[in-house]
């Protein structure tokens, strides 16, 4: 499992890493909130500090849920109920109270990853995310209101994010056949609307389409 650590003490940080370490984990360490996200992609599990600088680990835990779905086990000293139910209400999915036993934070973060492998897939791309099985997709935390075509679209730029999609593969991958070129524009305008801007969908001339925001 790849384990983002956010944590602003060095000696606390320096314990995770190595104990997760030595557990087979890959770890990856922060001490404040700009260098967590920079990380956050790589990441399939965020243990998280509430005291940090530049910022409280609340105000993170918000901008991970922007941006992510990846289990987030707050690690704190933090210990009244009043904190624990904000963290669990603010996104985070499990809240553990120093002093840890390390055994039991693995036994947190594995059975955090485990259900998150369950749960259903999820396709992300910057400030998109899309469930399949769900039929459900946001720009951020903002539920899009898609079109069956439309939805099966963003899917498919959802797969293959930053690549040229020629128009005749997209066709197949939501009509299962060749259609109309217009048909295919009238649904990729009701994609586009219903994205909003700035609009993630380039027209490469003589090419296709591709998905790509800075």
């Amino acid at each position: 499992m790849r384990v983002l650590v956010v944590e602003d003490d060095p000696g606390v940080r320096e314990a995770l890493e190595l104990g997760l370490s030595l557990e087979g984990h890959e770890v990856r360490a922060a001490w404040g909130p700009k260098e967590a996200l920079g990380f956050l992609p790589w990441a399939e599990a965020v243990v998280l500090d509430v005291l940090l600088p530049e910022g409280d680990g609340f105000a993170l835990l918000r901008e991970i849920r922007a941006r992510s779905e990846v289990p987030v086990l707050m690690l704190t000293a933090l210990d009244a109920v009043e904190w624990r139910v904000k963290g669990l209400k603010e996104g985070a999915d499990d809240y553990l109270v120093k002093p840890y036993s390390l055994q039991e934070l693995l036994a947190r973060l594995e059975a955090l990853h485990r259900r998150a492998h369950r749960q259903a897939e999820v396709l992300v791309y910057k400030d998109l995310r899309l469930y399949p099985r769900r039929m459900e997709a946001y720009r951020g935390k903002r539920r899009l209101a898609l079109p069956p075509k439309a939805f099966l679209l963003l899917r498919a730029f959802l797969e293959a994010p930053e690549e040229v999609i020629p128009k005749e593969a997209l066709m197949l991958k939501v009509w299962g056949e060749p259609v109309e070129p217009a048909t295919l524009e009238v649904h990729l305008s009701l994609l586009r609307k219903a994205l909003g801007e700035p609009g993630p969908i380039q027209t490469v001339r003589g090419y296709g389409y591709r998905l790509c925001l800075p």
